[in-house]
């Protein structure tokens, strides 16, 4: 099969594009594993973050893609069955929730985000950047009819993501929310927002022109850079940056009692300095908040395809093939952002 192979880590940039087209022997099924044709894949910045170097490393050679949509082919051998209402030919996704223990505190709790066994897709295990992939049975979404393959492919964690975020921002409706950068990620949040909490307003904090403009289109209060003041102050906001100042900038602009959800990963380590900045009087007194988001449970994803499908959420997206994946990658990385961007396996 064809797919495209991360064998190294480094800097992603046009001089050394990190990925190589390979043929690549097709999966081969362990007890509870279901076979997938792949037909789209999302780009994550994650993927950015594994390639330099800011995760815990995986396992090398690896292919990458944690927002997978494909075709199931071919059932589990034993041990886990097809999760109810799932067939052979049935569509469905992969997210970045590849496995967890299912028997620790956290997964018995509803919080198997925090496994310490947890597995991440195209990390820990082979992903989507590929016409097939393994995956574990009861790992598996179906996908809505209403949604396109390119346009669910994004919502498996980016929207999923972003929904989780947006829970944890304890956000009611008529307060304000503020989304510090406005990528794949942030721009399903502000659709969801509005479906969610109609009496908000939204605040979008991006250094890009064309991402304020778009977030006005897409029914923004109000854009400007990161380090403007916004009308208001906001009762919660939501960072999607790879990068530590919008935070400090964000909460800035909390009031009393606000929070600040961080939707990262990983912080590029060149600008830890901006830590440095942060003053205990002006930016956390008055019971703030700061909540990070650690990756998502397989609720989250379930919920948000469902929540997407009946709001008619879906995302803003650029299509690759997938020869193009180095390209994808390296525009990610410049910031040449609108919407979400998508592979085409199949």
């Amino acid at each position: 099969m064809k797919a495209m192979l991360l064998e190294s880590l480094g800097d992603v940039n046009a001089a050394h594009p990190p990925l190589k087209l390979v043929q690549h022997p097709e999966p081969i099924l362990a007890d509870g594993e279901v076979l997938l044709r792949v037909t789209r894949c999302g780009v994550c910045h994650t993927e950015l973050d594994e390639i330099e170097g800011r995760m815990p490393p995986p396992q090398l050679p690896v292919i990458l893609g944690h927002q997978v949509v494909g075709v199931i082919e071919e059932e589990p051998r034993s041990k886990r069955s097809l999760t109810p209402g799932l067939t052979v030919g049935q569509r469905v996704g992969v997210a970045w929730i590849a496995s967890a223990c299912g028997v620790c505190d956290f997964c018995k709790s509803g919080r198997e985000n925090l496994c310490l066994e947890f597995k991440a897709t195209g990390r820990d295990v082979n992903g989507g950047y590929a016409e097939y992939m393994k995956v574990r049975a009861d790992f598996v979404h179906p996908i809505p009819k209403s949604l396109s393959d390119s346009e669910a492919a994004p919502l498996l964690c980016a929207g999923a993501i972003g929904y989780r975020s947006l829970r944890l921002s304890n956000l009611q409706d008529g307060q304000a929310l503020g989304l510090m950068g406005f990528g794949g990620s942030n721009h399903l949040v502000l659709k969801l927002a509005r479906h969610k909490f109609p009496n908000s307003k939204i605040f979008v904090f991006s250094r890009n022109p064309a991402e304020r403009e778009f977030a006005l289109l897409l029914g923004a209060a109000w854009a400007g850079m990161i380090d403007q003041s916004p009308l208001e102050a906001l009762d919660a906001v939501i960072d999607t940056t790879p990068v530590w100042g919008p935070d400090i900038e964000a909460l800035k602009c909390l009031r009393a009692g606000g929070r600040l959800v961080v939707n990262a990963i990983r912080k590029e380590e060149k600008d830890k300095d901006v830590l440095l900045q942060l003053n205990y009087p002006a930016h956390l007194w008055m019971e703030k908040e700061v909540k990070s988001v650690a990756n998502v449970t397989r609720d989250d994803v379930r919920e948000f395809l469902q929540v997407a499908a009946e709001a008619s959420i879906k995302p803003e997206f650029q299509e690759y093939e997938l020869k193009d994946a180095n390209q994808a990658l390296i525009e990610m990385k410049q910031g040449k952002i609108r919407g979400a961007k998508v592979l085409c396996v199949l």
